[in-house]
C-alpha cells in the first residue's frame, strides 16, 4: 500500500526547497555579477587610463608611466625589443588580454600602439574583487534575508491556515470505527476552522461519525436478537427430524428427511458464519492458541451429515499437526465453508480434507469449474454455471474475507468436470509443541498420515 506525506510535512519540503533554490541562485548570481563587474570595471579603467596618459604624454615627452594600487604601465618604444617588458607581457598584441602575474594573481592587459609606442597597461584583477564583492554582497544578502523572512512568515501563515486540516486528520487516524466516539469530531473539540470548507468538512464527519455509531449500535443489536430468534426455531427443527427418523417410514419419507437434515445444517452454518462476521472485531472473539487439527476434524464431522445418501465418501488425512494463535470460531468458519462447498458440489466419488504443516487441502472429485466461475469463485452471491439450485453463493466470499482479515491465503484449482482443489495457507502456523506448551499440549501425537473415513 501507497504511503503518502502529510500535508504539514510536504509544506516543510516546500519551503525547504524554495529557500535552497533562492540561495543556490543568489550565489550564482552574485559570482556571475561579480565576474562579469570585474570584468567591466577593468576593460573601463584601462580605456580611460589609456587615454588619460596619451594625453599626458602628448604635453610631457617625459610624463611618469601610471603606477598605482590598481594600474601599472609599461611603455615599449618603436623598434624596442620586449627585454625590458615582465616575461607575462611578451608576445602579446593590441587589444585586451588575460595574464597571470608574478604573485599567483589574474591581471588584465589593456595593449595600444601609437607613433610614440606600445603602451601596456596591467590592471590587478583581485584588488578591487573586494571592494565589488563587499557593495555587491551586503545588498544581496539584504534582499535575501528580507526573502528568507518573508518566506518564513508565509510558511507560518500556511501552516496557521492548514491548522484545522492537520488536527482533524490527527483526530481521524486516532478514530477507531470499530468503537466509535463521534465527540471526538465534534467542531467544538477541534481548532477554529480558518474558512468554511474545513467548516463544513468537520461538520460532515461530525454527522457521518454520529450515523456510524448508530448503525454499529443497529449492527450489534441485531446480531444479538439473530444469535437467539434463529437459533431457536431451528434447534426445535432438529429436534422434531430426530424423533420422525425414529418412527417407520418409507423409503421416500427418509429421503426427504435427509433433505430436511441437510437443509437444517446448512442453516446453521449459515447463521453461524453471519454471526461470527458480523462479531470478528468485538471482544467475544477473543485470539487464543488451539489445535487446528482438532478443528478441522470437528468440521469433517459437523458436515458428514450433508452427505448422507449421496456415494460420496468424507475422509480427514493429517500429514502434520500445527497450532494458530487467532479466535477458533473464525478458523471452523474458513475451513468449514470450504468443506461444506465441496460436499454440496460433489455427487459422487471423495471429499478429501488433508492437514498439512502449515495448510488445510480440501480436494474434490464434484463438477468443477469454468475458467470464468473459477475467476468469480470469491464474489459475493456468485454462483457458478453448474450449480444449478444448490448453494447460495457466498461460502467462498465469506472464506475470501475471513482470509484478508487474518492475512491467510486461499487458492482454487479447478477443471470442469473433474473436480477442485482449495488450498487455504496459514503463514503464521506453529508446531504444536512450541504454540501449546505443558498442560494445553495434545495427550498424545497422531502418527503421520492418520486417516478416518466415513
Amino acid at each position: 500500500m501507497a504511503r503518502y506525506a502529510s500535508i504539514g510535512h510536504r509544506f516543510w519540503v516546500m519551503f525547504s526547497l524554495l529557500v535552497a533554490a533562492i540561495s543556490v541562485v543568489t550565489a550564482l548570481g552574485v559570482y556571475a555579477a561579480a565576474n562579469s563587474s570585474r570584468q567591466a570595471i577593468a576593460r573601463q579603467e584601462l580605456e580611460r587610463e589609456a587615454v588619460y596618459y596619451r594625453g599626458q604624454l602628448a604635453h610631457d615627452g617625459n610624463a611618469p608611466l601610471p603606477d598605482t594600487w590598481l594600474i601599472r604601465g609599461f611603455l615599449r618604444a618603436p623598434g624596442q625589443s620586449e627585454q625590458g617588458l615582465p616575461e607575462n607581457l611578451h608576445g602579446l598584441g593590441p587589444g585586451f588580454h588575460q595574464v597571470a602575474q608574478p604573485d599567483g594573481t589574474q591581471g588584465t592587459v589593456l595593449v595600444s600602439d601609437d607613433p610614440r609606442g606600445t603602451l601596456y597597461l596591467l590592471f590587478n584583477n583581485d584588488r578591487p574583487n573586494q571592494v565589488v564583492m563587499l557593495f555587491g554582497l551586503i545588498p544581496v544578502v539584504l534582499v535575501v534575508l528580507i526573502i528568507y523572512f518573508a518566506t518564513w512568515l508565509t510558511y507560518r501563515a500556511s501552516r496557521k491556515a492548514l491548522s484545522p486540516v492537520v488536527a482533524l486528520a490527527k483526530v481521524v487516524r486516532r478514530w477507531n470505527p470499530d468503537h466509535p466516539e463521534p465527540a471526538a469530531l465534534a467542531p467544538g473539540n477541534l481548532p477554529a476552522a480558518s474558512d468554511s470548507d474545513v467548516e463544513v468538512l468537520v461538520t460532515a464527519l461530525y454527522n457521518f461519525a454520529n450515523r456510524l455509531e448508530a448503525f454499529v449500535e443497529r449492527e450489534r443489536n441485531f446480531t444479538r436478537d439473530a444469535s437467539h430468534e434463529l437459533r431457536t426455531p431451528l434447534t426445535v427443527m432438529k429436534v422434531a427430524v430426530d424423533v420422525l427418523a425414529d418412527e417407520d417410514m418409507s423409503p421416500f419419507a427418509q429421503r426427504s428427511l435427509a433433505r430436511i437434515r441437510r437443509s437444517i445444517r446448512e442453516m446453521e452454518a449459515l447463521i453461524e458464519t453471519f454471526l461470527v462476521l458480523a462479531r470478528e472485531s468485538d471482544t467475544g472473539l477473543r485470539d487464543e492458541d488451539f489445535l487446528a487439527n482438532d478443528v478441522v476434524s470437528a468440521e469433517v464431522a459437523r458436515y458428514r451429515e450433508l452427505l448422507y445418501g449421496k456415494p460420496v465418501e468424507l475422509r480427514l488425512v493429517e500429514y502434520a499437526r500445527f497450532a494458530l494463535h487467532t479466535p477458533p470460531r473464525v478458523f471452523a468458519v474458513m475451513v468449514g465453508n470450504l468443506i461444506r462447498n465441496a460436499c454440496l458440489y460433489t455427487e459422487q466419488g471423495t471429499v478429501t480434507v488433508e492437514v498439512e504443516a502449515d495448510s488445510v487441502r480440501v480436494v474434490d472429485t464434484g463438477s468443477g469449474m469454468s475458467e470464468e466461475d473459477l475467476e468469480r469463485a470469491f464474489q459475493a452471491f456468485y454462483r457458478g454455471s453448474r450449480t444449478g439450485s444448490t448453494g447460495h453463493g457466498i461460502g467462498l466470499a465469506i472464506v475470501r474475507r475471513v482470509a484478508d482479515r487474518y492475512g491467510w491465503q486461499v487458492t482454487l484449482e479447478s477443471t470442469l468436470g473433474r473436480g477442485t482443489v482449495a488450498v487455504a495457507r496459514f503463514p503464521a502456523a506453529q508446531p504444536p509443541d512450541l504454540a501449546l506448551p505443558g498442560p494445553d499440549a495434545p495427550a498424545e501425537e497422531k502418527p503421520a498420515n492418520a486417516e478416518s473415513g466415513g
